[in-house]
């Protein structure tokens, strides 16, 4: 609990000086482009919060150094192993000049150093077919890096409110801690732990004021963090179902397949583009009903902030039964294609205006307020 606790207090502090530095150098670190179909925001916004996130985790790993903790080394490695992501996300958020390809073939880097140099492998998959491609060390390595650059890539496409992404990776790395403890697995545990105390220290200051935003940096360092947590403990523990992984992670990955599937086969346009319509963005226009009228930076503030909370209960959809049946296979199996019926349906749903009267948000009328 202690590395959480250095972990959350280093990023708390980093992330208050990268907030304060913003306001000096504004031109540098600010997002000044509120236009675009996925921007949400009020007013310029610094977004390069992962600077706080990755110096949390290196306090917490330092501290468990100090404190002769499982982590040690090995912990600082995967640390190192990560940077290519974060510092091509840190120079797409401070330069715009860094395209999702060239974000991607870094965080792949990234991937392959962890399987080099972390032995972060993927060697079971429970898919017919796919066993054996893992059965060959090429084969391994290549499905881990494109696992790990698909999920990271995940993370940073649910990336759209304040709260919503980090929350998100909070909630699978305190599943992949729970599970790290029960098989007796304390390198993968205490990893967790920290990471789950350098997010929350960059969440205090994002939810819900939106003082400052996760960024591509700190977006693609996090789901590579988590992708290898996740894949390490599949590794380094047999009972480990490899479904597991995957149905932590299914609501922003299944997120991702679904946009491409959508903006290829369905509207004909480039599954790289940006747009509105992801179902984040849906909740935020057609659940929230009322955001039609009072349009004051406070308020907008409050609607960004407002949207989190469905989308958290989304992915707690797939978590609570992921660490539940953590061991079964054939379970999490059924769950993913649960899981993956539900999301389409409510996402139809919504998009067609017919989405269930509880899930929508109405301004209280002037005599409910009485």
């Amino acid at each position: 609990m202690l590395i959480l606790l250095v972990a959350f207090g280093a990023a708390l502090g980093l992330t208050l000086f990268t907030v304060a530095m913003a306001r000096r150098y504004a031109h540098l670190l600010n997002d000044h482009d509120l236009s675009g179909p996925q921007k949400f925001h009020a007013h310029p916004v610094p977004r390069v919060g992962g600077i706080g996130i990755v110096g949390g985790v290196a306090a917490g790993l330092l501290g468990a150094m100090l404190a002769n903790r499982v982590p040690g080394p090995q912990g600082f490695i995967l640390l190192a192993c990560g940077l290519p992501t974060f510092v091509a996300g840190l120079t797409e958020d401070l330069t715009k000049n860094v395209s999702p390809r060239r974000r991607l073939f870094f965080t792949a880097t990234s991937a392959a150093l962890a399987v080099w140099f972390a032995d972060a492998v993927i060697q079971r998959t429970a898919v017919p077919g796919l066993d054996w491609v893992v059965s060959f060390p090429i084969g391994a390595a290549f499905v881990t890096v494109f696992v790990v650059a698909g999920v990271a890539n995940s993370l940073n496409i649910i990336d759209g409110f304040n709260g919503l992404s980090s929350m998100c990776g909070v909630l699978i790395l305190a599943c992949l801690c729970y599970v790290a403890a029960v098989v007796g697995d304390m390198f993968v545990m205490q990893l967790a732990l920290v990471g789950i105390g350098a997010i929350f220290g960059f969440f205090v200051w994002n939810f819900p004021a939106g003082l400052i935003f996760l960024g591509d940096g700190g977006a693609y360092f996090v789901g590579f963090y988590v992708a290898e947590l996740a894949i390490l403990l599949l590794h380094r523990n047999a009972d480990v179902s490899p479904m597991f992984p995957l149905l932590l992670c299914i609501y922003p990955v299944f997120e991702t397949v679904f946009s491409m599937y959508r903006r290829k086969f369905l509207r004909d346009v480039s599954p790289g583009l940006p747009d509105g319509l992801h179902l984040h963005s849906l909740v935020y226009r057609r659940l929230m009903r009322w955001a039609i009228g009072n349009k004051t930076a406070k308020a907008l503030t409050r609607r960004n902030s407002m949207t989190s909370p469905y989308l958290w209960m989304l992915c707690m959809l797939a978590i609570v039964p992921a660490v539940l049946f953590w061991d079964n296979t054939p379970v999490l199996v059924g769950f993913i294609l649960l899981f993956s019926v539900a999301y389409v349906v409510l996402y139809w749903r919504i998009v067609r205006f017919k989405a269930p009267r509880w899930l929508v948000y109405r301004r209280p009328t002037d005599n409910q307020r009485q």
